[in-house]
């Protein structure tokens, strides 16, 4: 697999659960979470957002970092962290029996002339994409921020977070950048979701989603996966748990979770700068009509 590619699926390896920032990922990883449990007879309730390294994990962890590197990954410079990445993740692979479902931000791309994705341990990817008008929003609050800072960072090319304690940084792009890398052309070991429709059509999207990963559940398994999954559930747990991936500055990680908050709470400037920067890969996706 090149930077712009995936592999074939395979009997083991990473499965990517890739996306833009507050497009879904782990609305995506709970389903899955939720669907294997229901499977084995062992949903019992809900899966606790707090407790998903059974089936997925992430691939940004300082903690591996600094064990790759030999020394603090906070101490590491960028082109460090970026030849670090392809034996991180082959860690991850080797450590796993079988597949192991890994949550990615990072844009498929040549990072300091390394990879930000292991060709060689890829068994396949989900890329989950969403409106960004509606992404803008939503990533605000994450930030704690406004809504031009959002957009703003959402049209930086080359994009990247900070590194901090507990994890290194990832690359992001802009939002026309991210989405372009991992959807450019077809892989029959990618599979493709919008978020829109995972809300709109919940047994097609996410029964789909399993037909690609070879899972066969009936419609009443598949119906209670995606019950136990919901955004109500989400909320509440946060509420009563917390969640650890919340940010410290965000209010809440679950906010709202529907599609076309835009139309109320953007202004037509802030619309027409999003349209202006992202609307060839928009309408790629159906979000311009």
């Amino acid at each position: 697999m090149s930077a712009t590619d995936t592999k074939p699926n395979t009997a083991d390896g990473i499965v990517w659960l890739a996306s833009f920032p507050k497009s879904g990922n782990t609305w995506t990883r709970t389903f899955l979470h939720n669907l294997l449990n229901v499977l084995k007879g062992e949903a019992e309730g809900t899966q606790n957002i707090n407790e998903m390294n059974q089936y997925t994990t992430w691939d940004i962890s300082a903690q591996i970092f600094t064990e790759v590197l030999g020394k603090d990954a906070t101490k590491a410079n960028r082109d460090e962290i970026a030849s670090a990445r392809p034996t991180v993740q082959q860690r991850i692979a080797d450590e796993t029996d079988g597949v192991m479902f890994v949550k990615t931000h990072n844009s498929l791309v040549l990072d300091r002339s390394a990879p930000t994705i292991n060709p060689a341990v890829t068994s396949g990817a989900i890329y989950i994409v969403r409106n960004p008008l509606d992404v803008a929003i939503s990533y605000a609050h994450h930030m704690s921020a406004t809504t031009d800072d959002a957009i703003k960072h959402m049209e930086t090319k080359g994009f990247e977070t900070k590194v901090n304690e507990k994890s290194v940084y990832e690359v992001y792009g802009s939002w026309s950048q991210h989405v372009f890398s991992w959807t450019r052309k077809p892989n029959r070991a990618l599979y493709v979701m919008r978020y829109e429709d995972m809300h709109a059509d919940p047994e097609k999207t996410f029964g789909g989603l399993a037909r690609h990963l070879l899972m066969t559940p009936d419609a009443k398994q598949l119906q209670q996966a995606i019950d136990l999954s919901s955004f109500d559930k989400l909320q509440k747990q946060e509420e009563e748990l917390g969640f650890r991936e919340k940010p410290k500055k965000a209010e809440r990680f679950f906010r709202k979770g529907q599609p076309d908050q835009w139309k109320t709470d953007l202004t037509p400037a802030q619309i027409e700068r999003i349209v202006s920067v992202h609307g060839r890969q928009m309408r790629r996706f159906g979000y311009l009509t």
